[in-house]
């Protein structure tokens, strides 16, 4: 345990910043939760609005000094392609695509010899 005034109010600071720190990654891991829930569901709306809200933590936790810049900006990386790939695969599941129609086969034309 601390003796001195200095290490005493250092300590106290300590477990202050500490519980900050931790309640700020307990909200982000909670938004990281229902952002993947989102994109599992396959909704694209839903997680196009969880995604921004996930987003805003993440950088708020790196201007708190919770995160490292480089970490949140590979979570929102990732985040994103999963994004795209919800997106992607909603749209085409909702538009029917056309058969293309093949090409009509030439027809082998025999040359006679005269």
């Amino acid at each position: 345990m601390a003796n001195h005034i200095s290490s005493l109010k250092r300590a106290r600071q300590t477990e202050t910043k500490t519980a900050v720190n931790r309640a700020n990654k307990s909200k982000l891991r909670g938004t990281l939760r229902t952002l993947r829930e989102a994109i599992a569901g396959g909704d694209a709306a839903t997680a196009t609005a969880q995604y921004r809200a996930t987003v805003s933590i993440l950088d708020k936790g790196v201007q708190k000094g919770t995160l490292h810049k480089n970490t949140a900006s590979r979570y929102k990386s990732r985040l994103n392609a999963r994004l795209k790939a919800v997106g992607t695969t909603s749209a085409s599941a909702a538009k029917p695509t056309k058969a293309k129609a093949k090409p009509a086969a030439k027809k082998a034309v025999s040359k006679k010899k005269a």
